[in-house]
């Protein structure tokens, strides 16, 4: 079966969608994108002519697109701000939604979008596509076999000075809302805990190039006693750390720790006497589904996979709410100086 897709904002995010559609061959016979909808219709054209998409009705109302190609699937990668009535609108026209992160742009609008999908009785997913990558994977496999025991702390740093331009640099709470999300969403599928509650500095350090928001510094209490923290700068000349953070997972046993790129390290407590006791390395097996590790990729094809056999995706809005709650949390723990019970 093949199924008719119309994108969504056809800015530069769009074209990652593209291409693990174009360079995966299931997803290449599968999906068929029948429309591109964006405010300027020259981006829309220019993505269609990039990606060989000649024969795509192109407009600047999705609502128009979808009566005249019949899409059953919309793939939505616009602005936070204009998230909310495009899945409405693609919900309503009885199309599975795939979102691109953050699902929304306020726990409000999260909810009344699970409602409308539930509904509707369609899928309604969203690409948290970072946590279909190799490293995140084998940290879950680690954990899961319980080498280095129950996890009591994740630990996270994120310290990158990326120059964006565009709508980034103008954005409110840029770091927490754009782009901590990918790691507070890996550390609850890593751990398997729930977010509790947490504690959030925010900062916009001197030197910033953005408006609001570049830095932040934040404490989560999961459930079973399980601390996770966040310290992250989107402001940080210099030597940088992965895109995907770096990471350090204290259990009752051992530790893990991973640099967000190929450097994998496990160890357990040694037997030696004395103060300190030492430790034994432990190897980190692979991943336990490669296929699972293929990005944007991945994460369209589980959404695939639910389409066709009902079941629920992996991030589903109704478990991808969860690590939004942490993001919005966080921010309003910045605004009061408060700690912030979470609750999604």
């Amino acid at each position: 079966m093949t199924y008719n897709v119309v994108l969504c904002g056809c800015g530069a995010m769009a074209k990652g969608w593209l291409r693990a559609v174009q360079s995966t061959p299931d997803l290449k016979a599968t999906l068929k994108v029948v429309g591109l909808v964006d405010l300027n219709p020259d981006t829309a054209k220019a993505l269609a002519s990039e990606f060989d998409l000649g024969h795509a009705v192109i407009g600047t109302d999705l609502r128009a697109v979808l009566e005249e190609t019949k899409a059953d699937i919309v793939f939505d990668v616009v602005i936070p701000v204009a998230r909310h009535a495009v899945v409405k609108t693609a919900l309503g026209h009885g199309c599975h939604v795939l979102s691109e992160k953050p699902m929304s742009n306020s726990m409000e609008e999260a909810a009344d979008l699970i409602r409308a999908a539930r509904e509707a009785g369609k899928v309604h997913s969203v690409v948290q596509n970072r946590r279909f990558i190799s490293g995140v994977r084998r940290m879950r496999r680690f954990v899961e076999s319980g080498a280095i025991g129950d996890v009591t702390a994740i630990h996270c740093d994120f310290f990158i000075g990326p120059h964006f331009g565009g709508f980034r640099e103008q954005m409110d709470n840029v770091l927490l809302l754009d782009m901590a999300i990918h790691t507070f969403d890996a550390a609850r599928y890593v751990s398997g805990k729930t977010p509790l509650s947490v504690y959030c500095l925010e900062t916009n350090p001197r030197g910033s190039w953005y408006a609001h928001g570049a830095s932040a510094n934040a404490v989560f209490r999961l459930s079973d006693d399980v601390v996770f923290t966040y310290r992250g700068s989107w402001c940080a000349e210099g030597e940088r750390t992965s895109w995907e953070s770096a990471w350090r997972i204290v259990g009752t046993k051992g530790m893990l720790t991973w640099d967000g790129e190929d450097t994998f390290k496990a160890s357990v407590a040694g037997s030696e006497g004395g103060l300190l006791r030492g430790f034994t390395s432990v190897e980190v097996p692979p991943p336990l589904r490669e296929e699972e590790t293929h990005g944007h990729a991945s994460v369209i094809s589980d959404f695939l996979t639910a389409i066709r056999t009902g079941q629920t995706p992996e991030t589903a809005g109704q478990d991808n709410i969860k690590s939004l709650a942490m993001v919005f949390g966080a921010i309003e723990s910045a605004r009061s100086g408060r700690s912030v019970d979470l609750a999604a």
